[in-house]
Formats: C-alpha cells, structure tokens, sequence
C-alpha cells in the first residue's frame, strides 16, 4: 500500500499568527507531499512497498544506496511528527510527571526552553530540533537534513522544524523568533507527554 499524506490535525489556520495557513500551503500542501510522492516512486513495485514507514527509515539509515529511500520516508515521518507537536492555543509550561522530568534533567523550564532554543537555532543549515528519550535519560539534540532520532535508537517526544521553508513565509530570517514562538504560542505538550508516557 502506498505512503499516504496525512492531514493536518487542525484547520490550516488554526496556528495564526503564528504559523499561517500561507505557510502551511506550501510546507504541507507542496513540501510534506513531495516527500511522500518521491517516496511512494522509490518503492514501487518493490517489497518495501508493503512496508510500514518506520520500517523504511530504520531499513535504510546509514546504507548511502538507499539514502533516496532514508531521506524521503524519514522527512515524511518527521513533518506529521511535527504538525503533530503544535495545537492551538498551545505553547507555555508542560504539567504533570512531563514537568518533573524536564525539572530533572534541565534544572526546570526556563533551563530547557534556553537549551531547545539554542539546538534548533544553533543548527547549521536545514534540520530539526528534538527533546528524545535516550536510554531513559530525557536529552536536547538537533539534526541536520533529514536525519532522525528513530535512526539513532532514540524516541523523539517533541520537534521543531528548522529547514527555512517551515518558517521563512512568516518569520524571513529570524529564526530565533520562531522558536521562541512555537516554545510560548504552539507547544502540544499533551502530545509530548504522551510520547514520553508510552515510550519504551
């Protein structure tokens, strides 16, 4: 069965101001689709058509005669991972045992906000910004391209797209603005402590 594009999980202009539904048009409607139908052209009428996505990124990571077949079905997984860490209204401080463990491993919010920050903005060139579980230890990474932690045997609880086609439309260069938007007006922290709460 082939990828499929997934819809949004909100009306595209359910970010504004924030994120406008400009933004959306071409980020999901053109760049999230083109991952999927490059992805769907590679794996025709191969195995790996039957494959679930995740199959298809751990598969191929680090195997440079598939790195069509990893950078495609990876930024697929990657952009709905991301649709799925923003909601309306969101953003602020997580609760709960979220709360306690970014406490723990940061020295609280505002130590985590300043370290996510600083790995997304710091990125060099196009990439992501990630909180993972790894090894149980909660940990601010960033990654160039189409890289992942499900490649690097982490489990990813939130993300920020920082390829200038998640942001220009909206924020031109300004990066640092960005994040600092999605941090205060965009975070589902429901999403992030669900991802923690089932993560093995």
């Amino acid at each position: 069965m082939a990828i499929q594009l997934p819809p949004l999980p909100y009306p595209d202009t359910a970010l504004e101001p924030y994120y406008s539904s400009k933004t959306f048009g071409f980020h999901h409607g053109k760049h999230h689709k083109a991952y999927v139908d490059n992805l769907n052209k590679l794996i025709a009428g191969t195995p790996l058509e039957a494959k679930p996505l995740e199959e298809l990124i751990v598969g191929s990571a680090g195997d440079a005669a598939k790195a069509g077949i990893f950078n495609n079905s990876a930024q697929v997984w990657n952009h709905t991972f991301f649709w799925n860490c923003m909601r309306p209204g969101g953003g602020g401080r997580p609760q709960g045992n979220l709360a306690a463990r970014i406490d723990g491993a940061f020295g609280g919010y505002e130590k985590f906000a300043e370290q996510f920050k600083a790995a997304a903005v710091g990125r060099f060139g196009s990439g992501w910004g990630w909180l993972t579980l790894d090894g149980g230890a909660l940990k601010i990474t960033s990654t160039a391209n189409a890289d992942t932690p499900m490649a690097n045997r982490q489990t990813a609880l939130l993300t920020v797209d920082v390829w200038e086609h998640a942001y220009y439309l909206d924020y031109q260069n300004r990066r640092p603005d960005f994040i600092q938007a999605f941090l205060e007006h965009l975070v589902n922290w429901d999403f992030v402590a669900a991802n923690l709460a089932t993560a093995r």
